[in-house]
């Protein structure tokens, strides 16, 4: 009898519940035990919601209680205790499965979104549909990806960049002493599914002497012939200033941006969805581009060793650096912050003195109501400079020197492939 009014009062207990959409970055557990740290501080009791987004459209959600001790455990590491999950709840199942009980029963008072733009989409949709049901569960998305592709203002990084930025770069640079080493050139292809952030900032950290991303494209089409142009422009360009080795970076999205038409004229061997699109998610694309390249050797007749590297996967768990420990801290107390002063259906976002204020999700989705990425501003000091002063590739001033290695130099000049 004690036990089951110990149990009633603790459900009646204002609660909040904290799920993580996507796929994992730095950071993920550093936000998660700091929202439960600053409610339980504050008196409330912490959810932690198992599965994503699946969680709330299932009658046997798997929840578990987050407490001091568990939150102390595990906030400094990398990974995230909350199993995650890519779920895009659809409108069906809004309208027949959106688990209220598990609201109610709980006594929940916010929903805590954690997740990159798929899962901030999801946020506004749950924020909408809360608001036209009436319902009294404030909602706040906390903004992370590796990509750093989330508008936030003022060039704000979203959590988990940097840490995956510096265990990238740390790859990245070890990859460089391993040509310079060997005389060889390694080609790196770095996640960013709809922005080359990630790529830039490791190729800038590192002076890689070309990095290739979408937003490079910005006044001509992506293709392959442009990809593998570009990185013989670089390699020529070494070999005209004595330099037989080097790196070279593409961002994913690049070959996510491909014609299905011109993957298949490169003779590329894939798989293809149920809409017909080449399923490049299932492939490497360091190989692909690999091979790619060693066929336009082969055509030009030049001979050049090159290694596949792919890096992905290998940064998304790691633990968070200082600074993400920091940022995803204040971007917890931030949510708290919000939540006291009624917001709700906004992102979290923290200035750079610690300040937070709310981004609402209405003002930011685009006419389908998604998020809309925020990709590589191209004309920015970052990306100019860094194509002007650490990128190495053919300008007229080099086209009789790259005779000697190519029939047609002025195929490979940079700025002529871009149409820059």
């Amino acid at each position: 009898m004690l036990q089951s009014k110990v149990n009633y009062y603790y459900n009646m207990k204002d609660s909040i519940i904290i799920l993580c959409g996507g796929g994992p970055a730095p950071g993920m557990n550093t936000v998660v035990c700091s929202v439960a740290k600053t409610f339980l501080s504050n008196g409330y009791r912490v959810i932690g919601l198992h599965g994503g987004y699946s969680g709330l459209f299932s009658k046997t959600p798997r929840t578990e209680d987050i407490d001091f001790f568990k939150a102390d455990a595990y906030f400094n590491r990398g990974g995230s205790y909350l199993q995650m999950s890519r779920f895009k709840p659809t409108d069906e199942d809004f309208e027949q499965r959106f688990n209220l009980e598990l609201f109610q029963e709980n006594n929940i008072k916010l929903l805590v979104t954690v997740g990159g733009d798929d899962t901030a989409s999801t946020a506004n949709r749950i924020a909408k549909f809360l608001e036209a049901k009436k319902y009294p569960i404030a909602n706040i998305h906390v903004p992370k990806t590796i990509d750093n592709d989330l508008p936030l203002p003022n060039n704000t990084p979203t959590f988990g960049f940097n840490s995956a930025k510096q265990e990238g770069a740390h790859i990245a640079r070890t990859i460089y002493e391993d040509a310079r080493t060997s005389g060889n050139w390694l080609l790196i292809s770095a996640m960013g599914r709809s922005a080359g952030h990630l790529a830039l900032g490791i190729g800038e950290a590192t002076h890689c002497p070309m990095t290739i991303i979408p937003e490079m494209f910005n006044k001509t089409e992506i293709t392959i012939d442009k990809i593998i142009k570009l990185t013989l422009s670089a390699i020529i360009k070494r070999k005209i200033l004595g330099i037989g080795y080097g790196t070279v970076v593409v961002a994913e999205g690049v070959f996510h941006d491909l014609s299905a038409d011109d993957i298949k004229a490169a003779g590329v061997h894939m798989t293809y969805d149920e809409h017909g699109h080449p399923e490049l998610g299932k492939i490497s694309k360091a190989v692909l581009f690999n091979e790619l390249l060693e066929k336009e050797f082969k055509k030009v007749g030049m001979k050049v060793k090159t290694r596949p590297v792919e890096i992905g996967y290998d940064v998304r768990c790691q633990d968070p650096i200082a600074y993400d420990l920091s940022y995803c801290s204040e971007l917890a107390m931030g949510v708290y912050e919000l939540f006291r002063k009624g917001e709700t259906g906004c992102m979290v976002y923290v200035d750079a003195f610690g300040n937070a204020s709310p981004l609402y999700l209405h003002d930011l989705q685009n006419a389908e109501g998604k998020i809309p990425p925020r990709r590589v501003e191209i004309g920015s000091g970052i990306a100019k400079n860094y194509y002007e002063h650490i990128c190495h590739y053919i300008t007229p001033a080099d086209y009789e020197a790259a005779k000697k290695y190519v029939a047609d130099p002025e195929a490979y000049d940079f700025k002529r492939i871009l149409n820059w």
